[in-house]
């Protein structure tokens, strides 16, 4: 339930950074200023000692996100793909929460996968391994399937995760409402409703079945793109709480030795990465939005290999194309034409100035182009961003917030691979040739032969429809008495109840 009780949970939260030291680590990380670093500490010292132990064996801010559940460990594996907004030494630490948590026992994940199937792991599988893997969702086990000898990673839910993230989702919506309440200029970026979002995106991802679904819709539309794989599901040995696909073999991509020892080009994976998604993003509409490098590896023959598809995005076609004006618009410095985009798709108001928008954006993209990507705070960049859309009265989109938060990740995977790159050189090919292609005479002629067929499809009923309204047209109309109005009765007996009421009253009191 949403409740004040879970301030006890934000108290616990606050204790918990206290206690395993990872206050500090945040502090310096986002620089803040001594004075509110000693009010935090004063204010927190007193509740240090209800705050979770974690393992002491782990970095601070590791060991207290682990501590404290899986919607923090999801938040945590965001930042660990962010060293330009973190640094290089704490994102490292958070690749912890990628995919090497604590795992349960491999007894429970049986017994799991044989409630769930229907069957005797050891008739299903002829070899079943301890867990190679443990996430905040599901850990993976690699297995023989019995029946055909594929090899395979059978991903099971950890048990009771789902009462255990919506107890987090629910705290996590307390600290929307308390930043709408104490902050109103913060309203605008629609905190409920984002976290709204994030509760159908976690939900989702904690159906497997809807993942196998997933894999095998991205698998189909991403067949024939080069240097990519997609392990294909295995649907007979797959449910709710249970899923099995292809064994993916390869070089975790967090891992530069390995990849450097596989003979692979950091520097062109890297751009592969970001060209990747983008391409799932506008030609398809439907792209992975958890690429950290915990799902992603490499294959000896340096092919990118992807899985875990617990939380995909999607797109229609009208924003894809908004999407990719406003990439190109940047990419070409025609701050106008984003501006326009940005008015024509109602993302800003309409009262606005049109112009010093421009102004505004182009102070915005100007510092990225011509300067090498380590010398760019995505920070500091990001804050600036946020200064001229609270300017402008721009809202939270909530049907863009998974694609935006991807990009930012996809940007920091591939910066892991190659510090230098520049991402708006490295898409602009990508987004040139959507715009190509989905923006020009082509694309219209698309569009005219879409409403064609639908149209097509209605074709058996338009005679009967245009017969009825023919018919409407020729029968009289029949006027009907108009209501008569009440209003005046029911001021009269309105007033004449209070009246009564009132001398009911005064009867009672005197």
């Amino acid at each position: 339930m949403r409740g004040p009780h879970n301030i006890w949970r934000l108290i616990r939260t606050g204790a918990t950074f206290e206690r395993t030291g990872a206050m500090q680590v945040v502090f310096e990380a986002a620089n803040v200023p001594p004075r509110l670093r000693v009010l935090a500490r004063v204010l927190g010292w007193p509740f240090k000692f209800l705050g979770l132990r974690g393992d002491p064996e782990l970095p601070p801010v590791t060991r207290a996100l682990s501590a404290l559940g899986p919607a923090y460990i999801k938040f945590g594996q965001i930042l660990s793909t962010r060293p330009d907004i973190v640094g290089p030494e704490l994102a490292t630490q958070l690749r912890y929460l990628q995919d090497q948590l604590p795992p349960f026992p491999t007894a429970q994940a049986r017994a799991m996968i044989e409630a769930e199937l229907d069957a005797p792991v050891d008739t299903l599988f002829s070899e079943f391994s301890e867990p190679v893997a443990a996430a905040s969702i599901a850990q993976v086990h690699r297995a023989r399937v019995k029946a055909t000898g594929e090899d395979v990673a059978v991903k099971v839910l950890r048990p009771g995760i789902v009462r255990a993230f919506r107890r987090d989702i629910n705290a996590f919506y307390l600290i929307a409402s308390l930043v709408e309440w104490a902050l109103p200029s913060a309203r605008r970026l629609r905190p409920n409703d984002v976290i709204t979002h994030f509760e159908g995106v976690v939900m989702g991802e904690l159906d497997l079945r809807l993942e196998t679904a997933a894999a095998a819709e991205f698998a189909a539309n991403t067949e024939g793109d080069a240097g990519f794989q997609v392990p294909k599901p295995v649907w007979n040995l797959s449910g709710r709480e249970v899923m099995t696909l292809g064994w993916a073999e390869g070089a975790s991509l967090g891992d530069n030795a390995a990849i450097d020892a596989l003979g692979v080009d950091r520097a062109e994976l890297s751009e592969r990465v970001l060209q990747l998604f983008l391409k799932h993003a506008l030609r398809d509409g439907y792209f992975h939005a958890d690429m950290h490098q915990g799902n992603l590896k490499v294959a000896a023959n340096g092919d990118l290999i992807a899985y875990d598809f617990g939380i995909m995005g999607q797109i229609d076609e009208y924003t894809r194309r908004v999407y990719a004006e406003i990439l190109f618009g940047f990419i070409s410095k025609d701050y106008r034409r984003v501006a326009e985009v940005h008015f024509e798709a109602g993302y800003v108001p309409a009262d606005r100035d049109i112009d010093e928008f421009a102004r505004a954006l182009r102070s915005v993209g100007e510092p990225i182009f011509g300067m090498d990507a380590t010398h760019i705070s995505m920070a500091r960049l990001l804050n600036y961003l946020l200064e001229v859309t609270e300017r402008f009265g721009m809202e939270t989109r909530t049907e863009l917030i998974l694609l935006q938060r991807t990009m930012v990740v996809v940007e920091g995977v591939s910066r892991s691979l190659n510090p230098s790159i520049n991402i708006w050189k490295v898409g602009q090919p990508v987004v040139e040739d959507y715009i190509r292609t989905s923006l020009g005479p082509k694309a219209l002629a698309l569009d005219l032969k879409r409403t064609a067929l639908v149209l097509s499809r209605f074709g058996p009923h338009l005679p009967k429809a245009v017969e009825t309204a023919l018919l409407r047209a020729r029968t009289p109309e029949v006027r009907q008495p108009a209501p008569r109005d009440y209003t005046p009765v029911a001021w009269f007996l309105a007033g004449a109840g209070l009246a009564w009421a009132g001398m009911l009253t005064v009867l009672f009191l005197f």
